[in-house]
């Protein structure tokens, strides 16, 4: 029998969101689907240890989509924009003020920080709030130190702009250029994934993503088109199995720790239904 999450795996309207998902956010997409991971989930195991296998501070519950779920991953640190108290404020000092951030907001305790994610038209930022921070205080943002402090800084100030800029004038949308090859690739590896859960032979993931006419045209033993979707579906398998790690800039972990911990460890030379 299908897992219920993948019984909606043919209109490619459902996966349009994942267009605009950034590599964490991709990351959860991958990992959500894992079975082991669900079971983990549905076991209502909370230890630590079991979030960690997986590069999570905190299990997130697989049924939620990037657009709602907001997985606290261990490697989150360089990413967030830390808030702090500012110990010695000028006369004008910008205080904080929770309600003049844009957009709606979560707030998430990971048991060591206070994160917030905000979330807005084209954009989604996490901010890490120290513990002494307080409404109408005088604050400073701060960033970790990097081996690569101008790539670091880059983002950094990309992230302040689109908050300043958010807070003056909150948009209502946003216009987007075409997608991206890796956008498209990102969204018909997910749409694959789940079709070979539900069970899905290779011809009828390319009908799925590619159409009828398509296959009809193109569809033999050789073909461009079979060898495309048998790579989308040994794709989204190992991206499954543990190469979200990458997306989600964790490092890589031991070879001994099993299918979760390595992304090339126990994929199989075909995935189910490859014909």
């Amino acid at each position: 029998m299908a897992d219920a999450s993948t019984n909606s795996w043919h209109p490619t309207a459902a996966y349009l969101y994942v267009l605009h998902l950034d590599g964490y956010a991709l990351a959860w997409e991958y990992l959500r689907r894992h079975p082991d991971y669900r079971q983990d989930w549905l076991r209502r195991i909370r230890r630590p240890e079991v979030a960690q296998r997986w590069g999570l501070h905190l299990l997130e519950d697989p049924a939620l989509d990037a657009r709602d779920a907001h997985p606290a991953w261990l490697s989150d640190h360089d990413a967030a924009v830390q808030l702090h108290p500012d110990a010695d404020p000028p006369p004008n000092a910008v205080a904080f003020a929770f309600w003049r951030i844009p957009g709606r907001k979560y707030l998430i305790h990971d048991g060591k920080r206070l994160v917030l994610v905000a979330q807005w038209p084209g954009c989604c930022m996490r901010l890490v709030l120290a513990p002494d921070l307080e409404d109408g205080i005088a604050f400073l943002y701060a960033v970790r130190a990097s081996a690569t402090p101008s790539a670091r800084y880059r983002v950094f100030v990309a992230t302040l702009d689109a908050l300043g800029a958010a807070t003056n004038i909150m948009p209502v949308a946003t216009t987007r250029s075409r997608p991206t090859p890796t956008a498209l690739l990102e969204l018909h590896t997910l749409q694959a994934l789940d079709a070979t859960r539900a069970g899905a032979s290779l011809r009828e993931v390319a009908q799925g993503l590619f159409g009828l006419d398509a296959v009809a045209a193109d569809w033999h033993a050789d073909s461009a088109l079979r060898a495309r979707v048998r790579r989308l579906v040994r794709r989204g398998d190992t991206l499954m199995r543990g190469g979200y790690r990458r997306l989600a800039q964790l490092p890589a972990p031991p070879l001994n720790e099993g299918d979760v911990s390595h992304p090339l460890q126990n994929v199989p030379e075909q995935a189910p239904h490859l014909s």
